[in-house]
């Protein structure tokens, strides 16, 4: 989101009682000035989470099978027929690498199992990742179900960071919150080591990704295409944030699959986001409890009487 909730911001609003997000992450709000101030700050979780994720597997097919290209061919009116070009890369037998395996990257994997993915490879340093993929594991290798001839599900391997995942993914998604850690976590260096020919879609958060470095990377033949979803001028908190998209980025169509942060753009999912993030000032300012979607604990400060 192009705006920012920091402290000038809460002075200026001396009745305000909570800042209800109709989203997921909270990287453009100071939640420990609200807390102070004794705001609540609420979100909307998981609500996006599903469609982030169905978002993702569809840039990554539309990038690596040339939809975009493929699209402008045919409205150009030089498409005739069938002819051997446009070749691109599929899902089937693919390792997929998930950088952060929390909700979305959950999601994802559940959604690309029925592509045939070969293996996912993942780093993620939360305990409840490991379960959740040893869980998963065992749970797709059941056989109950499977039809004769099916490829076997895909296996689960933890690498130790980024950059081990990288190296062995066929289509890699950065999918971490942005903090000092995770900020270019996927930079220059990390670039240079990855599968060469591999794709990367970004539907996280646009710092986590050097779009300079993946400029570079594709010019190269490091990568083979780049999709984004987010992009580093979105993140508004960073004072040293990218001001626009590298050129050499928007001029690459056809290594490159751009959409305006759609992750959670689903009528019926941003419906019941909007009625979540009415509830939550609903429990705040008429039932007199903290919201459902309550990020934090504010301190007890008497902020009058709101309208």
């Amino acid at each position: 989101m192009p705006d920012t909730v920091d402290a000038a911001f809460l002075d200026a609003c001396p009745l305000l009682r909570i800042v209800s997000g109709a989203l997921r992450g909270g990287d453009n709000f100071d939640i420990a000035a609200m807390s102070e101030r004794g705001i609540y700050f609420s979100r909307c979780g998981d609500l996006l989470t599903a469609p982030t994720a169905e978002l993702a597997v569809s840039l990554a097919t539309s990038l690596a099978r040339h939809v975009a290209e493929g699209d402008a061919r045919v409205r150009s009116g030089s498409f005739a027929g069938w002819r051997p070009e446009l070749f691109g890369a599929g899902l089937d037998g693919a390792t997929v690498g998930i950088i952060g395996l929390g909700a979305v990257g959950r999601a994802l994997a559940e959604r690309l199992r029925g592509f045939g993915v070969a293996r996912f490879v993942w780093c993620d340093e939360d305990a409840g990742a490991a379960a959740w993929a040893a869980a998963a594991a065992e749970a797709w290798a059941c056989p109950a179900g499977r039809a004769p001839g099916a490829r076997p599900p895909p296996a689960f391997e933890r690498v130790a960071d980024a950059r081990a995942v990288l190296r062995a993914a066929d289509y890699a998604f950065p999918l971490t919150p942005l903090m000092p850690a995770t900020r270019h976590l996927v930079d220059a260096a990390a670039l240079a080591g990855a599968k060469r020919g591999a794709f990367l879609i970004n539907v996280g958060r646009g710092g986590c990704v050097d779009e300079g470095a993946v400029a570079d990377a594709l010019a190269s033949g490091a990568l083979a295409g780049y999709a984004a979803d987010v992009f580093e001028l979105e993140d508004w908190a960073l004072a040293d944030r990218r001001r626009d998209i590298p050129a050499a980025l928007l001029a690459d169509s056809a290594r490159t699959l751009f959409t305006p942060h759609l992750g959670s753009a689903v009528v019926s999912v941003r419906r019941e986001i909007d009625m979540t993030a009415c509830e939550n000032v609903v429990d705040v300012l008429v039932r007199g409890v903290a919201p459902r979607g309550a990020v934090n604990a504010p301190l007890s400060v008497d902020r009058g009487t709101a309208t």
